[in-house]
Formats: C-alpha cells, sequence, structure tokens
C-alpha cells in the first residue's frame, strides 16, 4: 500500500471527525476502520485487485456484528462486487463520489490538485465557528440527497457537535438513521430535537416517517394529513405524504394531493412526470401522456425520468429523438419536490429509497430536453 494512500485515509478520518476503536489491514493491503457507532469504513487504494471472495469475507465480518459496512475506494471496484456490497446494504463511495468526498473536505492535493484559495465569505459577520457549521451541514445533506447516509450521518454528527444544541443538526442525524434502517435511534433522535426546538417541522415529518419504517403507514399517513391540517401550505409535509401514498399505492389519493402540490409549483418537472404516472394509474391514458410530454419540456432529463421509473416499478421510458421547443421559458421551480418513494424518511427493508428532503436525489442543471410521445 502507498504510503500516500495511507497518510490520505487518516486525513480523511481526521476531518470527519471520526473515532475509530479498531483498526486493521484489509483485503488487498486496503485499511479498515470499525467506530464504536457500528460502522466500518473499508478503503481500498486498488480495487480492481479485489476478488468477490474477499469482499463477501468482508461482509459476513460485518453481519457478525451489529455494523454498517462503507467501501470507499478512489478506483472503481469491478460490476459484480460492485453490485454484492450494494445487494447487501452496504454504501458504496467509488470513483468520482470517492473525489468529490476528498476535494469537500479540502483534500484535493492527494489527488494532484492545485491548492485552492479559500472561499470568500458570504457574510463578513459569520463567526469562523458559524462558516464550519455550515459548511460541515453543506456536506451532510448533499451526501444524503446523494443517497450515501452512512457518510450524511458522520457530517450531521460533527455538526452536532459543534453545536450540541442545533436542531437542524439532530434532525439532520435522525433522517441518516432512518435512511440506514435504524429505526428506533431515529425516533429517538427526532425526539430530542423536539425537546430542544418543540414543533420543528423536520422532527416532525421524521417521527412520522419512522411509524412507516416500523409498519404503521397508515398512521403514517395520518400524521402528513395532520401536519397539513394545521397548516396547508406546508409543501414538506405534502411531498412527503405523497410519495407516502405512492409507496402504498393509494394512486386516486396521490392524483388529488399532487394536483394540489402542482397550484403552488406548476412547472415542476418531476412533479408533473408524477401526475403522469397518477393519471395513468387511474385510467387517464390520453392525459398521462401529455402530461409527461410536458415533464421533459419542463426539464426532466433522460437519466432522471428512468430513475424515477425504477422508484415506481415502471417499465424504461421510451426517449424520442427529436427535442422540441420549451412551452415556456420561466425556469423550473426551485421549491420542494415530492420523491417517487421516500427517500431517507424510508427504511431500506421496507424497499423505499431515501429526505427527507423532499428531492429524492440531488437537484442538478438541466440537460438537452428530448421531445415526448404524442398522445395516443
Amino acid at each position: 500500500m502507498a504510503a500516500g494512500f495511507a497518510e490520505l485515509v487518516g486525513r480523511l478520518a481526521e476531518a470527519m471527525g471520526q473515532r475509530f476503536d479498531a483498526v486493521k489491514t484489509g483485503p488487498e493491503g486496503g485499511i479498515l476502520l470499525r467506530t464504536s457507532d457500528g460502522f466500518l469504513f473499508a478503503f481500498l487504494e486498488d480495487p480492481t485487485q479485489v476478488s468477490l471472495l474477499q469482499v463477501q469475507r468482508l461482509l459476513e465480518e460485518v453481519g457478525s456484528v451489529p455494523a454498517h459496512l462503507v467501501v470507499l475506494t478512489p478506483g472503481r471496484l469491478p460490476l459484480a462486487i460492485g453490485a454484492e456490497v450494494v445487494q447487501r446494504r452496504a454504501t458504496l463511495v467509488e470513483a468520482g463520489r470517492f473525489q468529490e468526498l476528498v476535494r469537500e473536505l479540502g483534500l484535493g492535493e492527494y489527488l494532484g490538485d492545485e491548492p485552492r484559495p479559500a472561499a470568500p465569505s458570504s457574510s463578513g459577520r459569520l463567526l469562523p465557528s458559524a462558516h464550519l457549521l455550515d459548511a460541515v451541514m453543506q456536506r451532510g445533506r448533499t451526501w444524503l440527497d446523494w443517497g450515501v447516509p452512512a457518510l450524511a450521518l458522520r457530517f450531521f454528527r460533527q455538526a452536532s457537535t459543534l453545536k450540541p444544541e442545533f436542531a437542524p443538526a439532530r434532525t439532520g442525524i435522525g433522517q441518516a438513521l432512518l435512511a440506514l434502517g435504524l429505526a428506533s435511534d431515529a425516533r429517538r433522535t427526532f425526539e430530542e430535537a423536539l425537546q430542544v426546538q418543540p414543533g420543528n417541522l423536520e422532527a416532525r415529518l421524521g417521527i412520522a416517517a419512522v411509524l412507516g419504517a416500523e409498519g404503521h403507514v397508515e398512521k403514517e399517513i395520518e400524521s402528513y394529513r395532520a401536519l397539513l391540517a394545521e397548516d396547508p401550505t406546508r409543501l414538506a409535509a405534502r411531498a412527503h405524504l405523497i410519495a407516502a401514498l405512492i409507496a402504498q399505492a393509494h394512486w386516486g389519493a396521490a392524483r388529488e394531493e399532487i394536483a394540489r402540490m402542482l397550484e403552488e409549483q406548476p412547472e415542476d418537472p418531476q412533479m408533473r412526470f408524477l401526475h403522469a404516472v397518477a393519471l395513468e394509474k387511474t385510467g387517464a391514458v390520453r392525459e398521462a401522456a401529455t402530461e409527461r410530454d410536458r415533464a421533459r419540456r419542463l426539464g426532466l432529463d433522460p437519466a432522471r425520468e428512468g430513475a424515477l421509473c425504477v422508484h415506481l416499478g415502471l417499465p424504461p421510458p421510451e426517449i424520442p429523438k427529436e427535442v422540441p421547443a420549451p412551452s415556456s421559458s420561466a425556469p423550473p421551480a426551485q421549491g420542494p419536490t415530492a420523491p417517487a418513494v421516500p427517500a431517507s424518511a424510508r427504511a431500506p427493508a421496507k424497499k423505499r429509497s431515501a429526505p427527507k428532503r423532499p428531492a429524492a436525489a440531488p437537484k442538478r442543471a438541466g440537460k438537452t430536453r428530448p421531445a415526448g410521445r404524442k398522445p395516443k
């Protein structure tokens, strides 16, 4: 193992505020770091030198104790090995994602980057500790949005250490725990957040999501409706309600809630796509085709549409070759968007993906927009 890689691992652990109970050599000179809170971080310098058998043994080792495996590597694991890691509910951070993590933590020189000057402060009145807290929280949200709750949890816990009474850090911890399937731990964290800040919406949404993760789905839906009864303008609550209804295949009720959401966000492409699916599921096939067409014109790129289809168990979309002119010059709405299935609000055991941020995936700039199918 190269000395530079070992040093990088040490710097990453330090930057993430990690404290490890055990350190040992892993497959093909990799480094295994175990934490007291049940995580095993496996750093692999050259993933092409790791065999499927070695990874299976590592997964068996994790399975023998309460732990969650996180595999980090600057390269890309062979397809069969990567699939094995993901199927066993471990977290995989490879290639571009690994490089993004390194750069986010200011360690780009280990990737050959030139030293970058410090970014100018957006507000000269904030203390350095406040800037650090903002940066750590942003990292946590980014990794949660990217579907890597194990890393999001590290940053949210770091933020909570920096400011113990900071409610957003506590709710972030709860969301990450829930996305990892640790429902009871998540509930306790959300309850702690409510003690610090009674009425915190994210914490109340989190407790409702815990009900769903524990199998009390109808109670979860009732909780979202209660939040909306208090304040119908809570778009985040409506987004979670839509996600829960879709996850239970309550398409009629989902269609009504999506229509209400579209009153606030008429040009949100993902909401338009979900509306199209709800229309089709409730028998309005022609309207569904028109609505999906509109979603594409508003900026729903093929990759995102394909991901939504996978979440919803739909066949892959047929992507036309021609590109139409946008129907409106206005930019897509930037408000909360309902995920196809609950994101971090859902436990993996329920086969429902991760938010508690309404978006199920990170918001990216729209790509070239393909045309949709013509109505039948």
